[in-house]
């Protein structure tokens, strides 16, 4: 007999205890050790079988043990001892209440400082805070759980939005032959740690959006509390919602374009009312800055745009210059392939009736999203041209996409492109075992003062005390491996009785390596199996075994992703191997923290330079673990020699397939001559001492620098207190600025066609020949077809040119002075040696603008 309808009673507590609903509904629990133990000492039996989530414990433990708890006296002390922790945790001043302090400190006595937002909201399609709250996919999900975490830590004042997924991600399992299978449970908001925003009267509050055919999309708002952080969580099903409409926050990434677009816009449109409507109801200020993390919610931008029309009069010029001055997008895409695409019929049958944005344009929204393809809608580029500040997340992501994007800023050189780069994160107290954060003397109080990871009792800790940690962890994740492979085994079809050979799997006396990620074809999931005999060769190794753990997920719609995990899950299926290599499916949260505890080496061979960033290595890292990557990502930057290895790359080498060739045999030699041999290098007390200075090194050198805390401060400071500044000068005084800056950007428009460089000449100093460092002299005459000089900036560029080509490269701009009548010049000295070339260029200017390139108007000479 099936159930008709399935709802979540929560559990009714003696009063004494009633404490622990605050407790377990602040996800400040999944990072706090103290509050874990307290809700583990319940029933620890209970505890272990329900995941570790509060919750759900509260729900199933006999009513009869919490009776006897509110009696117990010393339960109580702790019970009340958290709970006033977390009051203070959640209302006292942190980080950056004292940064405040700081600033309007040094600004009393004269000294410049950027005030910082009072509010800022943070959209993302997905947050992975804990398999709790099961509403997440991979990598961007947990940066953004991270980044919540770390904001809270700070005490910066964030509010995060995203949707509430009723199947969150797929559950994955393995079909007999090891393809993968999807699974999608149904989740009540109610068993979750969730609470539903209503109105006085008790009904929830809704957002509407309008949908064409004059329908209405309506979602409810779920708040989940993640230490001083509101989650807010669009939730479409709805009873008063068409059937099509209440499924459009059914599945994370699920659907076709048309659910697609409609996840997008309600995470947009709807966000911002959401925001809206929460801050109205709670008095939370307003957001100054609004940052989008990729492009998925990027229609928030038009939904500020409608608002300044509808509500404060300005046109859409004044009223995108107001938007984009408190926006800041993050690009997580290193390939065009990557970035969301609509076909532009698609976006105009939502947006042409214009109900959904009263008073907004359609075709300025098309333009918005222009790119080369006229057919196309491009969401990174509306996100681009919609925020006055965007990066990538690590440095070289950051080149990679300023290349990649520097279409929309024609005429400037690479380097110029306006994206810079805030390298992601992990937020420590999260992902460091218990264990190794207590040996480091790390924990949630560095975050407090904005340092990060501590390692003030790291010196202390001898190698042998550090390396039996590093062993227990590691035989704690074979543990786990065992347990997993042995129920996979089971959900295949295997009968319990063939399985005794599970207890066998792994041994925690061997080098253990780990790879788990997304399946997308640039991470190489197979490229291991590139040679399978060499691969067994150092699996089976008779002095120095390799032990091989991997895990991940493919889209349930990428075929290709699931025919490499199929071959991974083959090859781990040899009897001959079984012992040494196994593939487990169902890679979550809970999985990783065992894999980034226990792995003596994380493996990371992406093909370069695809991957944005990648953070998984970090929380291996954080644990001890070295890392074995490609250096791509973050890896690029932070890889010093002596942190882990490097993995060549065949750059250079067009053909895919010998370059997999070439950079999976620099793989099996890395592994079999350097990385195997220095783990087993043992002393006479069994301690490979050199394996532990590597070790050593990389707590101490990557510990502070890849922590979510250095992160959001880095984000804080470099973007969103300059976005509040700027939002704060346009929208002042009546939105002056906004209209100023629109005013210039209308006689720009009306003038830049006929500005020219009418010619120009370079005059070498007295030497013949001119030397590193010599003076020359430039002179320009400039048609200014009506602008004024203070209008822009004429700049003379200097780089290095090739044989063959007067292209410049490692360009020096320097301005160049007005001397009446449309003349220019500038002494400047030569910046390079060798092949040099010279032009002039013309560039607008006005205090408003973030950076000269920001308007992509440029007129070079010639």
């Amino acid at each position: 007999m099936r159930a008709l309808r399935r709802f979540t009673v929560r559990a009714s507590l003696p009063e004494p205890l009633s404490a622990l609903s605050t407790l377990a509904t602040n996800l400040r629990w999944t990072w706090h050790p103290a509050t874990q133990d307290l809700f583990s000492s319940i029933d620890p039996r209970v505890w272990s079988e329900v995941g570790g989530d509060p919750l759900r414990l509260l729900s199933v433990v006999d009513a009869g043990r919490l009776e006897s708890l509110a009696r117990d006296e010393q339960f109580l002390l702790k019970l009340h001892a958290l709970a006033s922790d977390l009051e203070r945790y959640v209302d006292g001043p942190r980080w950056y209440q004292r940064r405040q302090d700081e600033i309007a400190q040094r600004r009393e006595h004269g000294a410049p400082d950027t005030p910082l937002p009072t509010s800022v909201a943070y959209f993302s399609m997905e947050f992975g805070v804990h398999e709790a709250l099961p509403n997440y996919s991979g990598g961007l999900g947990i940066l953004a759980g991270d980044h919540l975490k770390a904001a809270s830590d700070l005490g910066v004042p964030l509010i995060a939005v995203g949707l509430l997924y009723r199947s969150g991600y797929f559950r994955q399992s393995l079909s007999l032959d090891g393809w993968q299978i999807e699974h999608y449970p149904v989740l009540d908001p109610r068993g979750l740690p969730l609470e539903l925003l209503t109105e006085p009267s008790g009904l929830p509050l809704l957002v509407h959006v309008a949908m064409p055919g004059d329908r209405m999309l309506r979602a409810k708002i779920w708040k989940a509390q993640v230490g001083r952080i509101p989650l807010l969580l669009l939730d479409s099903d709805v009873e008063q919602n068409d059937d099509d409409l209440r499924g459009v926050t059914d599945r994370l990434y699920g659907g076709d374009q048309n659910h697609r677009i409609r996840q997008e816009i309600l995470a947009g449109i709807g966000g911002v009312r959401a925001v809206r409507t929460f801050c109205e109801l709670t008095g939370h200020p307003q957001p100054e800055v609004f940052h989008t993390n990729e492009g998925h919610a990027g229609f928030l931008g038009l939904e500020r745009i409608r608002e300044y029309i509808t509500n404060d009069g300005l046109d859409f010029d004044q009223a995108l210059t107001a938007s984009r001055a408190g926006a800041v997008f993050t690009t997580h895409t290193p390939v065009p392939a990557g970035i969301d695409r609509f076909p532009v019929d698609l976006v105009q049958h939502y947006f042409g009736a214009e109900a959904l944005v009263p008073g907004v344009n359609t075709q300025r929204i098309l333009a918005l999203g222009a790119e080369d393809n006229p057919g196309m809608f491009n969401m990174a580029h509306m996100g681009l041209r919609l925020a006055q500040r965007a990066n990538g997340v690590s440095k070289l992501h950051g080149e990679v996409s300023r290349d990649m994007f520097r279409g929309l800023w024609p005429g400037f050189d690479a380097t110029e492109v306006p994206i810079g780069s805030v390298t992601n994160g992990v937020h420590g107290p999260t992902w460091a075992a218990t264990e190794m954060s207590k040996l480091l003397g790390a924990s949630e109080a560095d975050s407090h003062t904005g340092n990060g990871l501590g390692i003030g009792a790291f010196e202390p800790v001898t190698d042998a005390g550090l390396w039996e940690l590093r062993s227990t962890l590691r035989g704690r994740l074979v543990d786990e491996v065992r347990r997993r492979v042995r129920e996979s085994w089971l959900q295949r079809g295997a009968s319990a009785l063939e399985l005794g050979w599970t207890d066998s799997v792994f041994d925690p006396d061997v080098l253990t390596v780990g790879f788990a990620r997304r399946v997308p074809t640039y991470k190489r999931l197979t490229l291991m199996l590139r040679d399978p005999e060499r691969l067994r060769s150092l699996l089976l190794h008779p002095e120095r075994p390799v032990q091989l753990v991997v895990a991940g997920k493919s889209h349930p719609a990428d075929d290709g992703g699931k025919a490499l995990i199929q071959q991974i899950v083959r090859y781990a299926d040899d009897a001959g191997v079984r012992h040494r290599i196994v593939f487990l499916p169902d890679y979550d949260m809970s999985m990783a923290r065992y894999l980034y505890w226990g792995c003596d080496v994380w493996l990371n061979n992406p093909m370069r330079p695809l991957e944005a960033c990648g953070t998984s290595g970090m929380k291996a890292a954080l644990n001890g673990g070295l890392n074995l990557s490609i250096r791509d990502g973050w890896w690029d930057e932070l890889y010093d020699g002596s942190n882990g290895w490097a993995i060549p790359t065949a750059d250079g080498v067009n053909d895919p397939v010998r370059r997999d060739d070439l950079e999976a045999n620099a793989l099996y030699d890395l592994l079999g001559s350097q990385v195997a041999p220095l783990f087993y290098d043992r002393g006479e007390d069994g301690v490979p001492t050199r394996w532990m200075s590597m070790v050593r090194h990389t707590l101490a050198s990557l510990g502070p620098v890849v922590q979510a805390s250095r992160m959001v401060r880095e984000y804080v400071e470099t973007y969103y207190a300059p976005a509040a500044a700027s939002a704060q000068t346009v929208v002042g005084e009546g939105y002056r600025g906004a209209k100023e800056l629109s005013s210039y950007r209308h006689r720009l428009r009306a003038s830049w066609t006929r500005v020219r460089v009418l010619d120009s000449d370079l005059v070498l100093g007295g030497s013949s020949v001119p030397v590193l460092g010599s003076p020359v002299v430039v002179r320009a005459r400039v048609e200014l077809a009506g602008l004024e000089p203070s209008e822009v900036d004429v700049q003379v560029v200097l780089g290095k040119v090739s044989h063959d080509s007067d292209e410049l490269k490692d360009i020096v701009s320097s301005p160049m002075n007005y001397a009446g009548n449309g003349n220019y010049e500038a002494e400047v000295p030569l910046p390079h040696a060798g092949a040099l070339g010279y032009t002039v260029r013309v560039l607008p200017r006005h205090g408003l603008l973030a950076t000269p390139a920001e308007l992509g108007r440029v007129v070079l000479a010639g």
